[in-house]
């Protein structure tokens, strides 16, 4: 069953990053319970990004939801919110309240902006969070507004995963101590943080700056993404130089080609490299690029990806109620990770749940006749 198995979750649910967090928790072994809104609108239906979990319905806004909350609390190692700083306080289920209950309680928080600094109440998303964090500004093409990365960067690689590796650390932390403790997981710090080589390669000179025009970036034109001649397109990473010279093969590019490390022939070159792909098919050069080092695959579409060989050998995406997902990772040799089951309707296993948690039949039956939980 993973790794977690045995390791108890409460999540309060949210949007993007904090059930991207405990999704990878619960990919990985841990039980999560999900507490949705009595009356919906706390989870997208279907959202798969809540796979692998059971839910039940609270109305959190009553103070006999909140105290449903904390028997929760009582037995679980992580809570998890993604609230604006303030709200859980407000709402009875703050840290101190829930340590109260379980000092040895883990309490993950997931903001934008992070629980203090002039921006902590201040609204945001994905795209404003990494602009503060200089994640942005260096994405996109020379001449050309910063691109928008989706929103990957902020909600999911600096927001979900940064939280679900503050909680492991701070559950490793608790092995030894036997203490809980508040994890300020903020997505601007996150996407900060993911912008260190960034800073080191600018540090050391081989980032001069100038959005499009450094190695890394699409300024270089054997580490840049070409149209081929059915629209599709291919990304090249030829980097080293034994793969640069096994891709001027594979293209049959001229022998007397200019200088690859003068940054002033890298527009004549990026020319070269564009006509050279634009005469076969996007699947076509991926064929004839497997089993040679030149560093290009084919830019998959997500409906695509499933389907490459590569992918399908080790399994990268998993059919789960007949909708194709990103398989859990990683993997691991003695534990592995089982299939998730599909995301839950909310508030499917309230009864299930509330009678683990110690409340007898009558007592959910009159917090059901009362509006708290549904």
């Amino acid at each position: 069953m993973g790794p977690l198995e045995g390791l108890r979750v409460v999540e309060l649910a949210g949007l993007a990053p904090a059930p991207f967090g405990c999704m990878v928790l619960a990919d990985l072994g841990a039980s999560v319970v999900r507490v949705d809104r009595v009356r919906g609108g706390s989870a997208v239906p279907g959202d798969l990004l809540g796979r692998g979990r059971r839910s039940v319905g609270v109305d959190l806004r009553r103070p006999e939801g909140a105290e449903v909350v904390l028997r929760l609390v009582e037995s679980a190692d992580v809570l998890v919110e993604g609230f604006r700083p303030g709200v859980t306080e407000r709402l009875g289920l703050g840290p101190a309240r829930c340590l109260a209950r379980n000092p040895g309680l883990i309490y993950g928080r997931m903001t934008g902006w992070g629980q203090t600094g002039p921006l902590a109440s201040a609204a945001g998303h994905d795209i404003d969070y990494i602009a503060v964090a200089g994640a942005l500004e260096p994405i996109g093409r020379a001449g050309a507004p910063p691109t928008v990365p989706l929103n990957l960067l902020g909600d999911f690689g600096g927001g979900g995963l940064l939280l679900a590796m503050g909680v492991l650390a701070a559950l490793y932390e608790r092995s030894r101590s036997g203490r809980g403790q508040v994890v300020d997981a903020a997505m601007v710090d996150g996407a900060a943080l993911l912008t260190t080589f960034v800073h080191s390669m600018a540090s050391s000179g081989a980032w001069p700056g100038g959005r499009g025009g450094n190695l890394l970036d699409g300024g270089a034109p054997f580490y840049d993404v070409y149209e081929a001649s059915d629209g599709g397109f291919v990304a090249i990473g030829a980097l080293e130089e034994k793969f640069y010279a096994d891709l001027v093969a594979l293209l049959d590019l001229p022998p007397d080609l200019p200088d690859r490390n003068d940054p002033s022939t890298w527009p004549h070159l990026r020319t070269l490299i564009a006509a050279a792909v634009a005469t076969r098919p996007r699947d076509e050069w991926a064929a004839l690029a497997a089993g040679r080092d030149a560093c290009l695959a084919p830019v998959l579409t997500p409906r695509e990806a499933p389907s490459h060989p590569h992918n399908q050998a080790r399994s990268t995406f998993v059919d789960i109620a007949g909708i194709p997902q990103p398989a859990p990772a990683p993997r691991f040799a003695r534990t592995p990770a089982a299939v998730p089951a599909p995301p839950p309707r909310q508030g499917e296993h309230t009864a299930e749940v509330l009678a683990e948690a110690g409340y007898a039949e009558a007592e959910v039956d009159a917090l059901r006749a009362a509006g708290v939980v549904a």
